[in-house]
């Protein structure tokens, strides 16, 4: 597994100076951030030999460009889900991995994984967590709930490092073009079966988590595209059927009423 971390819109460069450190503390490298605050010498300090890791790391203006071609994206947040609105608990926040928990998931599977890191002051927005096939949050105190960029980001990458030091086979997760497609497949298979249009955003999300969870391998992302296929091909040869079956019917009734 290749963890690639995500820092969107990081405020401070001290945290992103200490989120280097931690990374390369745990063996990680591959730093990505979108539209982040300006690294100087404060941010440089705090990285302290994990420079490198800050020296390599590359810039995007947004968050579709820096998980491209990532097999998974998970999304950390710190926010409880009983403080947040219903269909936030029921679609976006929901269900929420411990690390331990991810790192189980995580084990044995080979391909990119993107960890998005929110901002300091609120997280990641609903839209981001949208993006996201599976979530995380680290089980901290009621009392104060929300820990620092740095510090969560620690606490996971130990959490990770631990299990990659346990792989042995590795099994190859679907290509994030082929679980894009599949999403793609799936909402026009919702409008062709006329499932409720207010309802169709929220599925394909909660299908998505479903997807994210199960860890598709490429083979399995293909077989559900094929699936899917089949299905759409069934709908319409069945709409065809009907339509000559109605022409003929129609047909007939027009012979009929000449012949009287």
């Amino acid at each position: 597994m290749h963890l690639r971390v995500v820092l969107v819109q990081p405020l401070y460069e001290g945290n992103v100076g200490s989120v280097a450190r931690a990374m390369k503390n745990f063996g990680f490298r591959d730093l990505v951030m979108v539209n982040p605050c300006r690294i100087e010498d404060f941010g440089l300090a705090m990285a302290s030999h994990a420079r490198d890791v800050l020296q390599m790391s590359r810039s995007y203006t947004s968050l579709g460009e820096a998980i491209a071609g990532a097999n998974l994206v998970v999304g950390s947040t710190g926010k409880r889900l009983d403080t947040a609105q219903h269909h936030l608990r029921l679609h976006l926040r929901v269900p929420c991995l411990s690390p331990a928990e991810l790192a189980e998931k995580l084990q044995g599977m080979d391909g990119t994984v993107a960890l998005l890191l929110g901002r300091e002051d609120c997280g990641l927005c609903s839209e981001e967590l949208a993006l996201c096939d599976m979530l995380i949050s680290i089980p901290t105190s009621q009392e104060y709930p929300v820990m620092n960029l740095s510090h969560s980001a620690a606490v996971l990458f130990y959490e990770l490092s631990r299990k990659k030091e346990q792989d042995g086979g590795m099994v190859e997760m679907a290509r994030r073009e082929s679980l894009e497609l599949l999403a793609e497949r799936s909402r026009a298979l919702l409008y062709e079966v006329s499932y409720p249009r207010h309802k169709v955003d929220y599925t394909l999300l909660m299908l998505r988590r479903i997807l994210g969870r199960a860890r598709l391998t490429e083979r399995e992302a293909r077989t559900l595209l094929g699936l899917i296929k089949r299905v759409r091909w069934r709908i319409d040869a069945r709409d065809e059927g009907s339509e000559d079956g109605h022409k003929r019917a129609s047909s007939e009734e027009a012979g009929q009423g000449g012949e009287k």
